[in-house]
């Protein structure tokens, strides 16, 4: 089972692992990591608004779940990704892997979300405190994240 979703609503994270787990009852284990949007007062965000290219991005996170899912022997995994504006606080992104042990799901997630934040095509754009808008850089740490795991 494998379930690639990209919305502008808010998601139920108690809904979702409860829909992966009715669909993989064999799994042993359900790997989660929420992300969510963070301001700090060295740099104070008032919003972050995340754009796509529909179809294209689902694709692209199908084509690394479906590698996820062949890499750790999954049962299944769940992406759901917010676009929009999000305001601090809101959750952007969550990733559920199913498996029968815990440390497949948990690489399971780590793999996906190393390779969301380096290939899934989002483009960010800070709104901050100052009025002003930057968009986002990749950054080097997110690309050795990823690296670490191999190709694609």
């Amino acid at each position: 089972m494998l379930s690639v979703r990209v919305q502008a609503g808010d998601f139920d994270v108690g809904d979702e692992t409860k829909a992966l787990r009715d669909v993989c009852p064999e799994a042993g284990a359900v790997g989660s990591f929420l992300g969510v949007v963070r301001s700090n007062a060295a740099r104070p965000i008032l919003a972050l608004t995340l754009e796509h290219y529909p179809g294209m991005t689902e694709a692209e996170i199908g084509r690394i779940a479906r590698d996820a899912v062949e890499r750790f022997g999954l049962l299944g995994c769940s992406v759901v990704h917010r676009v929009g504006r999000l305001d601090p606080g809101e959750a952007i992104v969550l990733v559920l892997a199913a498996a029968a042990h815990r440390q497949a799901a948990l690489d399971g997630v780590g793999f996906l979300i190393d390779w969301l934040k380096t290939s899934a095509p989002f483009w960010k754009k800070e709104h901050l405190a100052d009025g002003t808008q930057a968009w986002v850089d990749a950054r080097e740490a997110d690309d050795a994240a990823a690296a670490k795991w191999g190709r694609l």
